[in-house]
């Protein structure tokens, strides 16, 4: 598959990738290698990465705990401390393998060590691989409110090796998928219709989808890279869907949900909202909502959550002049963006959602 430019950063795919990485570190002459992973990263996809990786430099090797529960400052000053300690200088490059907290918070790392060092992304999630690969946002949560704290800033490449994919258990795939589904729901009806039938998709199939979505995502980040307008249309699903990942991820009787499981939730009840305030089809939020639906399973929702989860909505980094705004779909294909939702449109979305 060709490899995509996007901004300051290339993407290569499958073993084009090595080729390339090998290439990008002989001509830059790095003074140490520093490669970032969780223990999941480490044990499941390192041994492969460093078979491929062809250089008599340096390695050291940084291990975080996995999990967005981890990515935090806290993590981040670890990991300033490890690289400090292990005599990083301002010519390291940081290689971040793993899902998307890795390639998030090791992207701020080296963002801000020494004010900036070299740092290559290896997605090793479908998740990080259509969605954190690309627009180069890097940062960290605050609390449980989620990327609150980061810059935007591009990797120098970005190597998606859909090998990677057979260590991940299926929810991931699920999960990943989820940001798959959005961008054919914001873009349009070609892309969408290929996943309507998602009992018969395949790992096998995945490569085109992936080269499809990240394809998808470089073509609006490169027309607005700093949400300004249109990169805003990413976050269909998210202005709920976080707040619901948030509560979930902040409260012991729940049981965590993966970032896809909840922004399935978010374009669900935003689908509803965009019938109500922008005339998009009922059917087609009919048809969504069973979609998800049949794929993701149903959350529970008591009375006590809706109303924190409301509350948790404030943080939502679209916001501004104390506006909540959320993007909503007129068509497939076919959003606007700051859009404002009374909190009785969203409590009745959640009753779309149950009922």
């Amino acid at each position: 598959m060709d490899s995509i430019k996007a901004n300051d950063s290339l993407i290569h795919f499958n073993d084009k990738s090595y080729n390339s990485l090998n290439q990008y570190v002989k001509e830059n002459n790095f003074s140490k290698i520093f490669i970032l992973v969780d223990e999941n990263t480490h044990e499941y996809c390192l041994p492969k990465f460093l078979e491929k990786l062809d250089t008599d430099k340096i390695i050291e090797i940084i291990e975080i705990e996995s999990g967005e529960v981890n990515k935090t400052i806290d993590t981040c000053v670890g990991v300033w401390n490890a690289l400090s300690e292990l005599d990083a200088d301002r010519k390291s490059l940081m290689i971040n393998i793993g899902g998307g907290v890795i390639t998030d918070l090791g992207g701020f790392v080296a963002c801000t060590f020494k004010r900036g060092i070299a740092f290559v992304n290896v997605p090793t999630t479908l998740l990080s691989m259509v969605d954190a690969s690309v627009g180069g946002k890097t940062g960290v949560d605050l609390g449980h409110i989620k990327n609150q704290v980061g810059v935007i800033k591009d990797p120098n490449l970005v190597l998606i090796d859909s090998q990677y994919l057979n260590t991940l258990p299926k929810e991931q795939i699920r999960s990943g998928l989820a940001e798959m589904l959005k961008h054919g729901l914001i873009t349009g009806e070609s892309y969408w219709n290929k996943f309507q039938d998602l009992s018969q998709l395949h790992l096998n199939d995945l490569d085109e989808l992936i080269h499809e979505s990240v394809i998808i995502k470089r073509d609006v980040i490169i027309q607005d890279p700093y949400e300004d307008g249109l990169r805003k249309t990413l976050n269909f699903g998210h202005t709920l869907g976080h707040a619901i990942e948030s509560y979930f991820l902040s409260n012991e009787d729940k049981t965590t949900l993966l970032h896809g499981e909840a922004i399935a939730i978010g374009m669900i009840l935003e689908s509803y909202i965009s019938t109500e305030l922008l005339q998009f089809s009922k059917e087609r939020a009919e048809s969504i909502k069973t979609l998800f639906i049949n794929y993701y399973g149903k959350v529970e929702f008591k009375d006590e959550d809706l109303s924190k989860i409301v509350e948790l909505l404030k943080y939502d980094k679209k916001n501004n002049h104390g506006n909540i705004n959320f993007v909503l779909l007129e068509s497939i294909g076919k959003c606007k963006i700051d859009c404002l939702v009374n909190n009785d449109l969203i409590l009745n979305a959640f009753e779309f959602y149950s009922n």
